[in-house]
């Protein structure tokens, strides 16, 4: 089992990207994305309008030590 840290895409998604990856190291986390943890992008139009589609972004970390 491992860490997630997950966010919704609420602006664009450089601009989220990089929102997240500064919340991960100011709270004691770094990235552990490797060949079995894998960054994910989760889009479901399903459940809403496409004008209204938003993108979970899902990166694993891990505490530094």
């Amino acid at each position: 089992m491992f860490n997630v840290c997950k966010l919704a895409v609420i602006i664009d998604e450089p601009t989220t990207v990089k929102l997240m990856h500064d919340f991960v190291k100011e709270n004691g986390y770094e990235l552990d994305i490797t060949n079995t943890k894998l960054h994910h992008e989760i889009y479901d139009s399903r459940k809403c309008d496409i004008s209204k589609l938003k993108i979970v972004i899902r990166n694993p970390i891990k505490k530094i030590k």
